[in-house]
C-alpha cells in the first residue's frame, strides 16, 4: 500500500523535481503483416499499427489525468523494417514507401514518433539491410515521426566495418538532406552496439524479434528529483550520497512502475520493461550536468567526471531493480549534449569536449548522443567515430550508440538549433587527422577473446 507521505512526497516531485514519465511506448510486431508484394505489405503494416495503438493515446492522457503524473511522450517502436520488408522491398525507394506508411500511421495515432526503421547488421549485411541503409537519409527527410537505428557491433560477433563506412556516408547524406532545418535528420538516426530489444527511448527504440506481438515499455525520467535529493548530503560521505542516490532512483522507478502497469491493463497489451534513464531536457533543473556539479564538479568534464558518473548510473541501476523485477532497455544516466543545459554550458566553457565525452560513455547508459560536429566533417572521420564508440561497446559488453549531427553549413563557434526536447548545440571541435586507410578496410572487427562463454 502507498502511504499519504509517500503520494505527497511524488505530488512534490512532479511539481517542483521535473518528475515525469517520459514516454509510453507500444512495442507492435510486424512480422504476420509480410504480404504478396509492397502495396499488399505497406497495407498490412498501416491496419495492425492504428488497430493496436488506437486507444495509446488517450490511454496516456486517461492516466495522467488520473494520477496527475506528466506523461510526456506516447510512441510506438515496431520490427525492425529490414526484416519486414526483405521479400517485398527490391529497392531503395520501397522502402521509403515504408517508412511514409510508418509516418503516416504514427500521425493517425497521433504519437509523437515511431521507431523501428532499422536494422540489425553487426556480423554481415543482407541485401535487404544494405538497401534499409542506404534508404535512410530518403526516409527520414520525407517522414516526420519515423526514427531510424542500426545495430552494427556487438560483444559476441564483432564490429561490421562494411556497415560503419556505409553509415559515415549515410550520416552525411542525411544531415545533406535535411540542411534547411540544421541537419535535424540526423537527430533520429542512431548507431548502435549491443542494442537491446526493448529500449522505449527514441531515437532507438525497435520491437526485438524476441518479444510477444504487443508490448508495453515505460521510460521514467528525473533527474531533477535526483539533484534534489543529493543537495540534501551534500558534503557527506560516498556512502551516504550513493545510499540517496538508489532510494531516489527506487522512488522514481515506482512511478514508473504504476503507469506501466495500469497502461497494460487499460490497453490489454502484456506490460513489457521499465527503462529507468536520468533523460535531461533542456529546462533549467532537468539536467544531468548539475547532477555532476552537485556532486562535487564545477562543470561536467572536469577531472572526476568519468568516476562520479560511474558511481551515478550503478545506483540508479541498484535501486531500480529494487524497485521493479523488469527493469530493462538502457535504464542509467544519459548525456546528449543538446538536450542538456549544463551539458551545453560546460562545452561553451571548453571543460568537455568529444574526447572527455567518448571516456564518459564507458559509464553511462548509452553513447556519443546528439552531438554537433561541423558540417564539412568527412564522413570517413564520423564513420571512425562511430567504430571509436562500437568499441567500447563491444570490449565492455554493454550499449552504446551513436548520434552525430554534421551541421551542414555550419563551424566550431556556431550554435545549431533543433528545437522542443532536442534543445540546441554548440558545434564541437572534431579530430581532423585521416582514418580514411582504416575506414576503408573491408570486413569486419572480430569479438573480443571474453566473447567466448559457450
Amino acid at each position: 500500500m502507498i502511504g499519504i507521505n509517500e503520494v505527497i512526497e511524488t505530488n512534490d516531485m512532479i511539481r517542483h523535481m521535473n518528475l515525469d514519465v517520459r514516454t509510453i511506448t507500444m512495442g507492435i510486431s510486424l512480422l504476420d503483416c509480410v504480404g504478396a508484394d509492397l502495396s499488399d505489405t505497406c497495407d498490412r503494416i498501416y491496419r495492425k499499427i492504428t488497430e493496436s495503438a488506437k486507444d495509446l493515446v488517450h490511454t496516456g492522457n486517461e492516466i495522467s489525468r488520473k494520477y496527475g503524473i506528466p506523461i510526456v511522450n506516447k510512441r510506438i517502436s515496431v520490427t525492425p523494417i529490414a526484416l519486414v520488408g526483405g521479400s517485398v522491398a527490391k529497392s531503395e525507394d520501397d522502402f521509403v514507401e515504408i517508412a511514409k506508411t510508418l509516418d503516416n500511421a504514427a500521425t493517425e495515432c497521433g504519437v509523437n514518433f515511431i521507431g523501428g526503421y532499422s536494422a540489425l547488421v553487426s556480423k554481415g549485411m543482407t541485401p535487404a539491410d544494405e538497401l534499409l541503409i542506404r534508404s535512410i537519409p530518403k526516409a527520414l527527410s520525407v517522414t516526420g515521426r519515423v526514427c531510424s537505428s542500426v545495430n552494427a557491433g556487438s560483444t559476441k560477433t564483432g564490429i561490421n566495418m562494411d556497415a560503419i563506412r556505409l553509415l559515415g556516408e549515410v550520416v552525411r547524406e542525411t544531415a545533406e538532406l535535411t540542411k534547411d532545418q540544421d541537419s535535424i535528420g540526423c537527430a533520429k538516426l542512431v548507431i548502435f552496439c549491443n542494442a537491446p530489444d526493448d529500449n522505449p527511448f527514441m531515437a532507438g527504440a525497435f520491437h526485438g524479434v524476441t518479444e510477444a506481438d504487443k508490448i508495453i515499455n515505460v521510460g521514467v525520467s528525473g533527474p531533477g528529483v535526483v539533484k534534489r535529493a543529493i543537495e540534501s548530503v551534500r558534503g557527506e560521505s560516498f556512502e551516504v550520497l550513493c545510499e540517496t542516490i538508489k532510494k531516489t532512483a527506487f522512488k522514481i522507478t515506482r512511478v514508473g512502475q504504476l503507469v506501466a502497469k495500469e497502461a497494460s491493463a487499460m490497453l490489454g497489451v502484456p506490460f513489457g520493461i521499465i527503462d529507468l534513464s536520468l533523460a535531461p531536457t533542456p529546462a533549467v533543473g532537468d539536467s544531468v550536468g548539475e547532477i555532476l556539479e552537485e556532486i562535487g564538479l564545477e562543470f561536467a568534464g572536469a577531472p572526476g567526471t568519468t568516476a562520479a558518473l560511474a558511481m551515478l548510473n550503478d545506483q540508479v541501476k541498484k535501486g531500480g531493480v529494487m524497485a521493479s523485477s523488469y527493469v530493462g532497455g538502457l535504464s542509467g544516466a544519459f548525456i546528449p549534449v543538446s538536450e542538456d543545459k549544463r551539458m551545453i554550458d560546460a562545452v561553451e566553457a571548453g571543460a568537455l569536449t568529444i574526447e572527455k565525452l567518448e571516456a564518459m560513455t564507458c559509464v553511462c547508459s548509452v553513447g556519443l548522443d546528439m552531438l554537433a560536429v561541423p558540417g564539412d566533417t568527412k564522413a570517413t572521420t564520423i564513420s571512425g567515430i562511430i567504430a571509436d564508440e562500437m568499441a567500447l561497446g563491444m570490449v565492455n559488453q554493454k550499449t552504446t550508440a551513436v548520434r552525430i549531427i554534421p551541421v551542414i553549413g555550419k563551424k566550431v563557434g556556431d550554435k545549431a538549433e533543433f528545437g522542443g526536447l532536442l534543445g540546441y548545440a554548440p558545434i564541437m571541435p572534431v579530430n581532423n587527422f585521416s582514418c580514411d586507410a582504416f575506414i576503408e578496410r573491408t570486413g569486419r572487427i572480430p569479438a573480443p577473446i571474453h566473447s567466448f562463454k559457450n
